[in-house]
């Protein structure tokens, strides 16, 4: 897959199928209209084309709104890359961006860029200085411009679109397999293994400890059951706990920890990136030691369960 900045893509004879969105996430509904931009550009012979954003516009327009993300731009292009598709331009959101009119931006990257023959975005689609671009607009705009605009209804469950900001909500509020069933994945965090405090490995239960990258939604405290991915690509089984160790302390940060099950091998100064599959309890102030550490063995038997199942 090919990735551009805008307004660096070289000149070249190919006309794309086009669609615009930030793509956090590249869930579900991010992927129905993925699939028929990929199907267009199969039947019209076309380059497969996503134009993104970074960072997200309401850092720049909003920042006191700015929503945490759901996957870093580098993990962004690699689930478009899985796709199939051709050629990202990523389009550098600062406040010059923020202000430019709907028409121009379509001349720019659109037509400028990418020489759009097709372009495909969600009904909802908006875009442009205070989103006042639609699809009314891009349709409009058609004719000169030389492509052909064609909708996509929103794929939805439960009776309501899929949505980044649902998934958002659902990550941050600790229901994780509802956020899977929408990403189409589990919900990721990707960051660098850190030194701790060494309990975990007193307690008989060594941990990872992931340096969360910056800006991504942390699931809600709790123990939850996953998986832990080495840049390599191997995959353990891990209890994964999200929280501030309230038996060992008063008003500790939240800490995201990670026990691999049947794993032994040397970790830090590695990126890794876990995985959320289901949320197995809340954290809790235990009494004694060997409270906690009954209770983890719990957690790492139903983690071994949840992950073969």
């Amino acid at each position: 897959m090919e990735v551009y900045a805008a307004g660096s893509v070289p000149r070249d004879p190919s006309r794309s199928a086009v669609t615009v969105g930030v793509y956090d996430g590249v869930h579900l509904g991010h992927r129905h209209v993925l699939e028929r931009l990929r199907a267009t550009a199969a039947e019209q012979g076309l380059v497969a084309a996503v134009v993104t954003f970074d960072p997200h516009p309401a850092v720049v327009v909003a920042p006191e709104h700015a929503p945490r993300l759901l996957t870093t731009l580098e993990r962004r292009l690699e689930l478009l890359g899985a796709l199939g598709i051709d050629r990202v331009v990523v389009v550098g959101f600062d406040a010059a961006r923020a202000t430019q009119e709907p028409p121009a931006f379509v001349e720019e990257v659109l037509v400028g860029d990418l020489r759009a023959a097709r372009v495909v975005v969600g009904e909802n689609f908006r875009f442009g200085q205070g989103r006042r671009g639609d699809v009314a607009l891009l349709e409009s705009l058609a004719a000169r411009g030389g492509y052909v605009v064609e909708p996509v209804a929103l794929d939805g469950t439960g009776g309501k679109p899929i949505s980044s900001s649902r998934i958002r909500e659902a990550v941050s509020t600790g229901d994780v397999a509802s956020a899977a069933a929408m990403l189409g994945r589990p919900h990721e965090l990707e960051g660098t293994v850190i030194l701790g405090d060494g309990r975990g490995r007193g307690l008989g239960f060594p941990t990872a400890n992931l340096d969360v990258r910056d800006g991504l939604v942390v699931p809600a405290v709790g123990i939850y059951a996953g998986t832990w991915t080495r840049p390599g690509g191997e995959r353990c089984a891990a209890a994964i706990s999200v929280g501030r160790r309230p038996t060992f302390y008063d008003d500790a940060d939240v800490l995201v920890e990670a026990y691999l099950l049947d794993f032994d091998d040397d970790l830090y100064g590695e990126v890794g990136r876990v995985s959320f599959l289901t949320r197995l309890r809340g954290e809790e102030r235990f009494e004694s030691i060997e409270a906690l550490v009954r209770q983890i063995g719990l957690d790492v038997a139903a983690t071994r369960a949840a992950v073969s199942a």
